[in-house]
């Protein structure tokens, strides 16, 4: 029986290594994840890293008031959300704020100015058809725009050959008055008749305007043609202003030699909400490059086709329609056939960032509400950067002082309590790191106070166990039984007291919204990684230290003195001297 209890014995004490190399192991293969992954550093939210902090506040149309409500301002969070999200800034927060504002926080880097712009772009989006245009504070002609090189065709097996440059008709020497003219028999002509369910509800809620009333508004139109310089940045802001999708307009677009371009546009005949999706593919098979494909929904296909058609009709430019977001133009493909199939492929000068862009406004573009820009503060790195400092001066300061008290009461078993916070430490940092780019998480000042309490969280885990042992040893036991008995008990409240906090901080993330959130989802993994590291570390640690002498033995600065404890002395058997049984004298031995 003598060698299997040495067996069992020998494989108890290979336990604790195992559980070392294991940990050893997951820090290693994490830190090469990181240092791999290019992203050595946790990502830093707005108020650490500086950034963007916009207030929208939700405008109703005239007689809608009741469209603010909680499902359409949602809904535009969840629009909002997509768009930046789409170009790659995924630390931003999107998010309500009573019941007409919405909180944009984009913090500084990569392609966070695009985002600042496209979440200010809260307008919806429509598809017009395109009357006239010309370059913009060029010589009144109808010279064609370089950015609308692009042509738009379908999916289908017959693709529609469209011209490569949607380029006005009219010849570079054509003369302002010329070009007014032509404008205005365009509008009078009125070649792409709104065939969209607003149009339509439009017509039927009205009777129809006279052909005076219409040649006066085309005069108008044209005279904000003429005048308008897309150049200056006050005339581009008010171009366009309060018309409606079923009037005509005049909007600004700028072309992809940067050029900016002005257009006469026709009623709106397919808006945003009719996109079903939008991507920006590769297109390697045609040789096309990057491309913009359009899936459409079933009315937004039958509104598209019908368009389409009418427009491939049409001589340049009055052959495009153009894409216009929040009355500026995105875009202005050119047709040369109907596109029936339900979807289209945008194809030109694109590049694989402006195809991304255009298919994010496409995909995202159509908010149910308008809104309106009500403050933009921008915080500065330097300021993000003190909040930073501060927050890492208190998380010293909070260590300090816990390993400052494990010193005092727990002399030579504070250096186990030291190592496992660096374990724990070390894990955060790696964990955090690799989170960054995985799951867009962004280390936000209230994050860093999670971590802080943190260490609150797993000093408490080591003390558990500590005064489990140091009980063992009060009762009279060796260091090493009492290590190993103290850990059943000890482990059952570190797990319960690990739940509670972990609960508390699942709760808190799932209830709250913001930088909150921060503090809960930092609280719930440095919970899960006590856990971690009080099975894998503290506990083998501790296990292999017991075998030293100097803790063993006992001595006064190893935190284990039985005297300084009060330990009892082992209790040991004594046998008493039996006493001769009572009974009558034999008179012999008197």
């Amino acid at each position: 029986m003598a060698a299997p209890k040495k067996g069992r014995s020998a494989s108890a004490q290979s336990k604790p290594w195992r559980s070392l190399a294991l940990i050893l192991i997951a820090i290693v293969a994490l830190t090469g994840g990181m240092f791999l992954s290019g992203h050595t550093t946790p990502r830093l939210g707005i108020d650490l890293a500086g950034g963007t902090s916009i207030t929208l506040r939700a405008v109703p149309e005239a007689g809608q008031e009741s469209a603010i409500n909680k499902t359409n301002m949602d809904t535009a969070v969840d629009i909002m959300n997509r768009r930046v999200n789409g170009l790659g800034v995924s630390e931003a927060e999107v998010q309500t704020q009573g019941d007409k504002n919405i909180i944009v926080n984009i913090p500084k880097g990569t392609n966070s100015e695009e985002a600042q712009k496209q979440v200010g772009t809260t307008a919806k989006l429509y598809f017009r058809p395109v009357v006239a245009t010309e370059v913009s504070g060029a010589a009144a002609t109808a010279s064609p725009s370089p950015s609308a090189s692009s042509s738009a065709s379908s999916s289908d097996t017959d693709k529609a050959t469209s011209s490569s440059s949607p380029s006005s008709s009219t010849t570079p020497s054509a003369t302002a008055t010329s070009q007014g003219r032509a404008v205005t028999d365009a509008l009078k002509a009125d070649p792409t008749p709104s065939t969209s369910a607003s149009a339509s509800a439009s017509a039927s809620a009205s009777p129809p305007a006279s052909s005076s009333d219409a040649g006066a508004a085309a005069t108008k139109l044209e005279a904000q043609y003429a005048a308008l310089d897309c150049t200056d940045p006050k005339a581009r802001a008010k171009a366009g202003d309060g018309a409606k999708p079923t009037d005509s307009t005049v909007a600004c677009g700028q072309n992809s030699q940067g050029q900016w371009q002005k257009y006469v546009l026709g009623p709106a005949e397919v808006d945003g909400t009719d996109v079903d999706e939008a991507k920006a593919v590769l297109n390697t098979t045609t040789g096309a490059g990057w491309t913009v494909t359009m899936d459409f929904t079933s009315s937004g296909a039958k509104k598209f086709g019908d368009i389409t058609g009418k427009l491939a009709q049409n001589q340049p430019p009055q052959n495009q329609f153009a894409i216009v977001l929040d009355g500026d133009v995105v875009s202005d493909p050119s047709v040369s056939q109907a596109l029936t199939g339900g979807n289209a492929e945008i194809s030109g000068n694109f590049n694989q960032e402006s195809a991304q862009s255009l298919a994010n406004m496409l995909s995202y573009g159509a908010l149910p509400l308008t809104f309106k820009e009500d403050s933009v503060t921008t915080v500065t790195a330097a300021l993000g950067g003190e909040q930073l400092k501060a927050g890492l001066i208190a998380g010293a300061i909070g260590l300090a002082l816990v390993v400052i008290y494990l010193v005092a009461y727990y002399r030579g078993l504070a250096l186990i309590a030291v190592a496992s916070l660096l374990v724990s430490a070390a894990l955060t940092y790696v964990i955090m790191s690799l989170l960054g780019p995985a799951i867009g998480f962004a280390l936000n000042l209230p994050a860093v106070c999670g971590a802080i309490v943190a260490i609150g969280i797993t000093a408490d885990s080591f003390i558990v166990y500590f005064e489990r042992v140091r009980d063992e040893i009060r009762e009279g036991r060796s260091l090493r039984p009492a290590v190993e008995r103290a850990w059943p008990r000890a482990r059952r409240t570190i797990l319960v007291s690990d739940f509670v906090s972990f609960l508390a901080a699942a709760v808190l993330f799932i209830v709250t919204v913001g930088k909150v959130q921060g503090f809960a989802f930092t609280l719930g993994l440095t919970t899960l990684l006590d856990v971690v590291v009080v099975f894998l570390f503290t506990k083998p640690l501790l296990t292999l230290i017991a075998r030293n002498t100097f803790f063993s033995s006992g001595h006064s600065w190893s935190g284990l003195d039985p005297k300084r404890l009060g330990a009892k002395p082992p209790l040991r058997r004594t046998r008493r001297p039996v006493q001769p049984a009572a009974g009558p004298v034999d008179p012999k031995e008197a």
